[in-house]
């Protein structure tokens, strides 16, 4: 641990230090490696001011609190850089693990317990009808392929959405 205390128009009691050391110690446990911090304490009339700059993996984490006294000041500016560093150490898992999922050169192999499913649909009709019902009635589903017979041949027809924005008809022979 690497600290750096400066003090402004006041004097640090070794009760003040002894407090910044035992908060820094939670950060380190935080973060799992040593930290280097710089404090800054200052007095301006009635106003007890901590500033705190800790420097991390990737990042450096400010804050500035001022109360009526020095040590609420350091337990508020304290608890605002333990809030930060669990959020940074947040983000800095998160783009590991992206980093794990982007890296996949190649495609695992298909084996055989890997199958393509096949989920059945109920867009379909029984009942014989005409290609305009056919078309009324995808126009009023949210489905982009319709399976219907047609009333005159009594054959399957399918009627689908083509990506031009017109229908296609298929119809077999």
């Amino acid at each position: 641990m690497n600290v750096n205390y400066t003090a402004r128009h006041t004097d640090i009691t070794p009760e003040v230090r002894k407090h910044c050391e035992r908060r820094l110690k939670t950060l380190e446990k935080l973060l799992g490696y040593p930290v280097e911090a710089d404090l800054i304490l200052s007095v301006e009339k009635y106003r007890h001011k901590a500033e705190i700059n800790v420097k991390i993996k990737g990042a450096t984490l400010n804050t500035v609190q001022e109360t009526h006294d020095m040590f609420s000041s350091l337990g508020l500016a304290f608890d605002h850089i333990e809030k930060r560093v669990k959020k940074e150490r947040e983000k800095l898992r998160g783009r590991k693990r992206r980093k794990t999922r982007e890296i996949e050169p190649f495609p695992p192999l298909e084996t055989e317990e890997q199958r393509v499913r096949v989920i059945p649909s109920r867009a379909f009709s029984l009942k014989p009808m005409s290609v305009e019902e056919a078309l009324l009635q995808l126009e009023s589903s949210n489905k982009e392929v319709f399976v219907f017979r047609k009333f005159d041949s009594e054959k399957w027809a399918v009627l689908f959405r083509r990506k031009d924005g017109n229908y296609g008809l298929v119809e077999p022979e």
